[in-house]
């Protein structure tokens, strides 16, 4: 992806298209997909996109338990379709710009954290370290499964391990 002067190049089936960011921030579907803007980063829109969910998740942290887990649960769901349908529209199968699958996998790593800044950053630190190293099972699926739950799917998992090392770590803390 290359931005300059408003111009986002996509791969479009076996040819570059040029699409204006104005396109993708006047369609729903891409607005959302690219976490709000986010996803336009010219680099590490990943972790842009990361930071939209830190600042989601913030917000959520004051909610109970139930309700967060609802709201990600639901937000998920969305994502699978929200990624798939942004994906088939660009014609690129996740597409670096998509962070809608890194807003859910901060709310997944997250959950039952304790309200406290330290924390998120901590959790926003070990999110990105497993969505980027990809342990296994994160790369197979990855590689292995397509469309919008697979875009999904690797950052839910790379949010459970983060969250498993939160848990353990707020035990011993």
């Amino acid at each position: 992806m290359c931005l300059s002067r408003g111009i986002v190049t996509l791969a479009k089936s076996d040819k570059n298209r040029p699409v204006s960011s104005r396109e993708i921030m006047s369609d729903p579907v891409h607005l959302l997909a690219f976490g709000f803007g986010s996803g336009l980063a010219p680099k590490a829109p990943g972790t842009f996109g990361s930071v939209v969910g830190a600042l989601i998740v913030w917000a959520m942290l004051f909610l109970p338990p139930v309700t967060f887990l609802i709201i990600t649960v639901l937000s998920f769901v969305l994502g699978v379709w929200l990624c798939g349908a942004s994906s088939t529209k660009l014609g690129v199968h996740d597409h670096g710009g998509i962070v809608w699958d890194e807003i859910v996998g901060m709310m997944v790593t997250c959950f039952m954290l304790p309200a406290d800044w330290w924390w998120l950053l901590l959790g926003f630190v070990l999110f990105r370290v497993f969505d980027i190293l990809k342990p296994w099972p994160i790369s197979w699926l990855d590689k292995r499964v397509q469309g919008g739950f697979g875009i999904m799917i690797d950052d839910v998992i790379a949010g459970l391990f983060a969250l498993a090392v939160l848990q353990l770590l707020s035990r011993f803390l």
